[in-house]
Formats: structure tokens, sequence, C-alpha cells
């Protein structure tokens, strides 16, 4: 894919490091003059020296031919502007806008972009759930609040282990997109079995989660 970050401050950095490393191809937006050459000099991307709020600044990134635009600077309102211009101008069809300020999560989402993050959030939500040993999480919500990631811990008594995921009738929307089995991650298929201590990470519905809770892990 062709992404365009702007914000190459630590999360923008390590964000596009990722990703390069992952074999995509990356044009990064700073206007500190400094942290350009320090990342042209770190990464092998396009780097512009320049206001990620400018139109202009952004086709010179190349975003008529972006995949995916991931506004990640430390300012909220510049980063819903980013995504707004990538949308409405230029008709990007994945916009990742950066939540610095937690209550300004829903504006992201009234404002349509498609995934606003927000870290803080995610890492509260995290901490919560080493805290109470909850079997359940809702890790993050995007598409203007109708999707949710969420994580289950299966116990030994859930109706699902010992079972493969082609017979396991989940709830409408849902698909399963992670095992975390001690230090091993799996890619879900068909023929998966699930284990006991399983952590599955599911994509579902909001409003799902109560029977994909009760499917996984045998309780409301």
């Amino acid at each position: 894919m062709y992404i365009i970050i702007i914000g190459a401050g630590k999360v923008g950095y390590f964000l596009a490091k990722r990703l390069v490393n992952n074999k995509h191809t990356i044009s990064i937006i700073d206007k500190n003059k400094l942290i350009c050459e320090d990342v042209a000099k770190n990464i092998e991307a396009l780097v512009i020296n320049g206001d990620g709020c400018d139109p202009r600044i952004l086709e010179e990134a190349g975003i008529l031919r972006a995949d995916v635009v991931a506004a990640v600077t430390g300012d909220d309102e510049d980063n819903l502007i980013i995504c707004q211009l990538a949308k409405e101008r230029f008709n990007i069809q994945r916009t990742v806008g950066r939540v610095n300020n937690p209550d300004n999560e829903h504006t992201f989402s009234e404002l349509g972009i498609d995934i606003p993050v927000d870290s803080t959030k995610i890492i509260a939500k995290i901490i919560e759930e080493e805290v109470s040993f909850s079997d359940f999480v809702n890790l993050m919500s995007f598409k203007r609040g109708k999707l949710a990631i969420v994580r289950v811990d299966l116990p030994e008594d859930s109706p699902v282990i010992n079972k493969e995921i082609k017979d396991i009738l989940l709830p409408k929307d849902s698909v399963l997109v992670s095992i975390l089995r001690g230090e091993e991650v799996i890619v879900p298929k068909g023929d998966t079995i699930l284990k006991p201590g399983d952590d599955v990470v599911a994509l579902t519905l909001i409003g799902n989660e109560p029977q994909l809770l009760n499917l996984l892990a045998g309780k409301l």
C-alpha cells in the first residue's frame, strides 16, 4: 500500500519504520525541518517538510495515489483537518486520526474519520483488564462507532474449547482476527482449534459484544 503519515514525532517515526519494514511505500510530512532531516537519514521514505493541512503539501506527498492517510501529530485539530481534507477533497478511502484528547474521540467519529485512535483509551482499558482480571475488553471502536475490536480470554470451561473455528457460529458480522497462545500469535483458519487460555482478538459490530462474550467465554 501507499501510505502518507503526517507527523514525524515518536508515534509517526516508529509507525513509518514498521510500515516500511512490512514492505509498504511511505511518505512522511512534518512541520519541523530538523525532525524531517533526522527521519530522512533513518527511514527509506519520501520526507517532506511542510504543513499537512496544506493541500499542496499533501499533493506533493502523492495523496492522489495514496491508499491510506494517517494523521498522527500532537494536535487534534490538525489531525481532524488533515483527515477531512483527505476524504472530502482527495477521496481517500481510509483515514486514521490520532486522538490526543480523549474528549475529542466522538467528534472525530462524527466528522467521518474512519479510525480515530485514542491511545489513552486503549492503554487504560488494558490496565483495567489486568487489574480486574476481566476476560473481555473492548480495545477499540471505529468506522464511526459501528465496529469494535475486542479481546476475549478463553476459560477452561469455554463452550468453544477444542472446536475448529469453522464449526463455531459467530454472531453476525463478526470475525476472529488473531489468537494469542502464550508467546505465539496465530492467524485463525477454518481448521484452527481453540484452546484454554487463548486470548482471542475479534472484530464485531457494536452491540454484538454480549453475544460474542457468551459464545466464547460462556457468560454474559
